[in-house]
């Protein structure tokens, strides 16, 4: 079975970026594992990894319209309280926590180079 190995995130101030995903991966019992030839590597809670990266091509770092990393968790109360921490460490908001629709509680925000980011919890999806 295949699953989701990692997802690279595009930074253009790479110890600015550590010192956010290092607060944030913490929060989410997650944490940095190892360094990359042009990034690093982090754990977020139990799922794919993160590489936080400067653009191997030299270019500046810039987000796609309509791309979105969703972090499942396992409460509404985190939600917002991962939410909220992103948000304390400099991330805009997209969209504060709250349910949407019949597909659970959500909640949006963009870090600190403007990548998205949807924390989410479904207790459809916990039954399953």
């Amino acid at each position: 079975m295949a699953q989701l190995g990692y997802v690279c995130v595009g930074v253009n101030d790479f110890d600015r970026a550590c010192a956010f995903y290092d607060a944030l991966a913490a929060e989410l019992g997650g944490k940095r594992l190892f360094p990359t030839p042009h990034g690093q590597m982090y754990r977020l809670g139990s799922g794919p990894m993160i590489m936080v990266t400067r653009p191997y091509n030299g270019e500046p770092a810039t987000v796609g319209n309509g791309n979105m990393l969703a972090i499942n968790v396992d409460s509404q109360e985190d939600v917002a309280r991962i939410y909220d921490k992103a948000i304390s460490l400099g991330a805009t908001c997209e969209g504060k926590p709250g349910p949407r629709m019949q597909f659970g509680d959500f909640a949006y925000f963009r870090d600190l180079d403007g990548n998205k980011f949807a924390v989410f919890f479904s207790a459809q999806q916990k039954k399953q």
